[in-house]
């Protein structure tokens, strides 16, 4: 638990607050006794959209409502709190049932924004909304910053290179296979690879959608979609 405060920068008062947390409901499953992170998840997710819209709100006084409300969405999608979640490694500290663990649980994007979304409810409860924005921004502020810079989106190529690079594997590439068809309809072909093993095969119109297509059957194999 020390080590996951740090990771966000915040000390809880009420350490069951962080437990209920990062347990999931999978876990639960098994011990009826734990509680798992499902309200805090529903509270953490209107502390969140309270707080960046809030922030957008002054940050951006000449954007229409419209503008703002996409920002927002961009921002606290769970692509977003997926990829911050990353770089805290807060899959490491949720607690899943065993069924959860086989399947790889603790890399899956919706789990792990989901347990986001939990600890800023629960930080909210700790030390109230103030507290929770404070750390909430903190912790996105790249993702933050790219989205005000028009800069933020999303492809499962990226979703792939964090999970490469949370993982620490060192053995990442994607490789052309081949191509085929006329010249004016060509088709691509290519692999992705991680430690040397092919996780995904896929085909589009140029060599970037085939890779885009990779990406995505190796997220599906690996269980993160």
């Amino acid at each position: 638990m020390e080590l996951i405060e740090k990771r966000i920068n915040y000390t809880f008062k009420n350490k069951k607050l962080l437990q209920i947390a990062l347990t999931h409901s999978s876990k639960t499953n098994e011990d009826k006794s734990k509680e798992n992170n499902e309200r805090l998840e529903f509270l953490g997710d209107a502390v969140l959209d309270l707080c960046i819209g809030a922030y957008l709100y002054k940050k951006l006084p000449n954007k229409k409502e419209g503008d703002l409300t996409k920002l927002r969405a961009m921002i606290v999608c769970a692509d977003s709190l997926y990829l911050s979640s990353n770089k805290i490694e807060l899959g490491e500290y949720i607690l899943l049932g065993k069924g959860e663990i086989n399947s790889r649980g603790k890399y899956k994007k919706n789990i792990i924004a989901d347990a986001f979304e939990a600890v800023i409810g629960a930080i909210y409860l700790d030390s109230g909304y103030e507290k929770a924005g404070e750390i909430a921004i903190s912790l996105l502020q790249d993702i933050i910053d790219k989205a005000l810079d028009g800069k933020l989106t999303y492809d499962y190529k990226t979703i792939l290179q964090e999970y490469v690079h949370a993982n620490n594997i060192t053995n990442f590439e994607y490789k052309l296979l081949k191509i085929t068809g006329p010249e004016h309809a060509q088709e691509f072909t290519s692999e992705v690879l991680l430690d040397n093993k092919s996780v995904g095969i896929g085909t589009g119109h140029n060599k970037k959608e085939s890779e885009q297509n990779a990406a995505l059957k190796a997220l599906g194999k690996l269980n993160l979609i």
